[in-house]
């Protein structure tokens, strides 16, 4: 075991710094800090904060019945806004506008260039004005981004609608100058301030007004208000869905069991927190070493099993392969204690066990998407610490291990807003679904939100839904503890990727764990447009593991990226190995020189299994293993994924 002091970190490594990071020995006397409730009271469970040593350590103290009821005043007060502010902290924008409002008062130079900039602007646009009605040939003033496509109806390019969008479009620029690059403002504000005007402008964009929008007049005109009435319509029935709460239009033909997550198999395996699922072969004969599939528990394990032509989970079956999947329990109030700790070892570490009973003296295919890959992750790092050689290979889908550039997701992540999400927390005893869903559609809001309105409610068209979208909607909730933990801990203090991250006793000892303790082989999978986990912000598991590393950059986003079987249209993906001793390219230049291969990353990714397994040679039996202690208990998919 290292007992050394940590000698460099994730940012000198990322700088060229190839010295392995050593890290305090997990018997220390060092704790991380903790945001969670202490016993007050008899009826009070309350934190006190506690100004930590240099040893980073966070004391507890109980709390007078004074002091602990004034605490929980000061929760539920929070509670309480959040359910009006959508989970965002009102201090938090405060903070972040009035850093941004201070400096640029104070900033003559930037108030001036953004006059100059306001002119100019105003002028390329009257200059356009004046002459595009007589010459639609004229260049405009200013061009959509590639990625807004809230203005390419033909509608829109014709005079005067197109005059109307591209002023929009220059305030809009002229808020983003504004709004950027002024000097002294943190960065973390600064994103805030930007993201915040963007929401702002998107409400009032044109296209979302009916009356100055040319392609919802002329259908109006064409359908002689059909589309308005169909429209109305569309909004009783989604209010009412929302108000009962019940699944959007369109979920009911892709029930669970029954169109979805249909792969036949068993739940081998129950506890408090996860089913374990063994799914039936559908091949003679079966690789040697199975795989353990952890999905994130933030939505339901079926991602990966969705329609019989979507799903991977019948992909690898069908390709001769052993598979088990975790399907976590979606957690009530009563939940509100599960930690982090609870989901290593009452998910990860117990279903490993199940699985060297039912297939004993074999290896496993460890892959964990999204938070189920960071999860993973540490399992990994603990299981090398103590020198058990049980995985095969890793595959980190989406999942990321340093968090310090973790995208625009960062923009809800400061303490004042963790610490609202808390008080919100500590009042329900978890998540709720909608806050979730809320804060990743904002990121996106142009086409989750403002699109979609105009779509169904004044076009009166509903998009179809589909196997993916329906999983969408059948969100899970997540415990106070374990979000609390996962922002504090992941997010906020970067403590996995800085060597700091530390498990309780109850998995494998608890302590200290380090991810360049991991050897076992990886092969991390991003995609291009993920909002919620950046393809640079995956690739840095390249720095902090000394594993040999396998990379795979492939189009779309973070769920539809990954649900890419064989024959999808305008499919791609670059791949790359790396040894344990080879240099680590910059993303950059590693994307320049990745070449590009048409088609799904799934075959590359299972030729790569099979690669890694042993031939397939073990006769294929039925899931389960009675004889030592694990009967069937359900068919798949089991009771936990039908929790709502």
């Amino acid at each position: 075991m290292k007992d050394a002091v940590p000698s460099t970190s994730p940012r000198a490594k990322l700088a060229g710094r190839s010295a392995r990071r050593s890290r305090p020995n997990r018997d220390e006397a060092a704790v991380s800090r903790s945001p969670l409730q202490h016993p007050v009271a008899e009826a009070l469970q309350v934190p006190r904060q506690a100004t930590p040593p240099e040893s980073e350590r966070q004391r507890l103290e109980p709390l007078s019945p004074a002091e602990g009821a004034a605490f929980a005043a000061d929760r539920l007060l929070h509670a309480w806004q959040g359910r009006l502010t959508a989970g965002i902290s009102p201090a938090a924008l405060i903070e972040a506008f009035s850093d941004w409002a201070i400096h640029l008062s104070n900033a003559p130079g930037k108030q001036a260039d953004l006059v100059r900039k306001w002119l100019r602007k105003m002028l390329r646009l009257a200059y356009w004005a004046a002459r595009a009605p007589a010459d639609p040939s004229v260049p405009r003033a200013i061009e959509p981004l590639p990625y807004d496509k809230r203005f390419l109806a033909p509608e829109w390019q014709t005079f005067p609608a197109a005059a109307l969008w591209q002023s929009f479009l220059m305030w809009q620029q002229w808020w983003h100058n504004a709004t950027t690059g002024v000097r002294g403002v943190t960065p973390q504000h600064e994103e805030i301030v930007r993201f915040t005007m963007r929401q702002m402008l998107d409400a009032v964009a044109p296209s979302n007004f009916p009356l100055i929008n040319p392609e919802v007049l002329r259908v109006t005109v064409e359908q002689g208000g059909a589309n308005l009435l169909r429209g109305f319509q569309n909004f009783i029935e989604d209010t009412e869905r929302v108000l009962l709460d019940r699944p959007p239009v369109g979920t009911e033909r892709f029930q669970v069991g029954r169109d979805v997550a249909i792969t036949p198999g068993k739940v081998v395996f129950r506890n408090r927190l996860m089913e374990l699922i063994q799914y039936a072969p559908t091949t003679p004969t079966v690789r040697g070493e199975p795989i353990l599939i952890v999905p994130a528990w933030i939505m339901k394990y079926y991602i990966l099993d969705l329609s019989p032509e979507n799903s991977l989970v019948k992909f690898l079956v069908d390709s001769g392969h052993t598979v088990f999947m975790i399907s976590w329990k979606n957690p009530g109030a009563s939940d509100r204690d599960l930690g982090l700790d609870d989901y290593l070892s009452l998910g990860v570490l117990r279903a490993l066990e199940a699985m060297r009973a039912i297939v004993p003296a074999r290896k496993v295919h460890a892959v964990g998407y999204c938070l189920g890959g960071t999860l993973l992750a540490i399992a990994a790092a603990l299981l090398a610490r103590e020198q058990r050689d049980e995985l095969k290979t890793i595959t980190l889908i989406a999942a990321q291990t340093d968090f310090s550039e973790a995208g625009e997701l960062m923009l809800f992540i400061n303490d004042s807003q963790v610490a609202y999400l808390e008080d919100i927390m500590w009042d329900q005893g978890y998540l709720d679904t909608r806050q979730m869903t809320g804060a990743f559609q904002l990121l996106r809001s142009n086409d989750l939100i403002w699109s979609s309105l105009i779509r169904q409610y004044l076009l009166g068209e509903r998009r179809p839904m589909n196997d993916l979208m329906a999983w969408n909607a059948d969100a899970t909730r997540m415990p106070y503890r374990m979000h609390s933990e996962y922002l504090r801990k992941l997010f906020l203090n970067n403590d996995l990727a800085a060597g700091r991250y530390r498990v309780a006793e109850n998995c494998l000892g608890g302590g200290l764990v380090s991810l360049d303790d991991i050897r076992t082989p990886i092969f991390a999978v991003s995609t291009t447009t993920d909002h919620i986990a950046p393809w640079r912000s995956v690739y840095k598991i390249h720095w902090l593991s000394d594993a040999e590393v396998t990379f795979v950059l492939t189009t779309r986003g973070h769920n539809a990226g990954i649900v890419s079987p064989p024959g999808s249209k305008g499919r791609e993906y670059r791949m790359t190995a790396k040894g344990p001793d080879a240099p680590t390219l910059d993303p950059d230049l590693w994307y320049e020189r990745a070449p590009p291969r048409e088609g799904s990353w799934w075959p590359a990714w299972q030729k790569y299994l099979e690669r890694s397994s042993s031939p397939r040679a073990r006769k294929a039996t039925p899931p389960g293993a009675p004889h030592r202690g694990y009967p069937v208990l359900a068919d798949a998919p089991g009771t936990y994924v039908r929790e709502t």
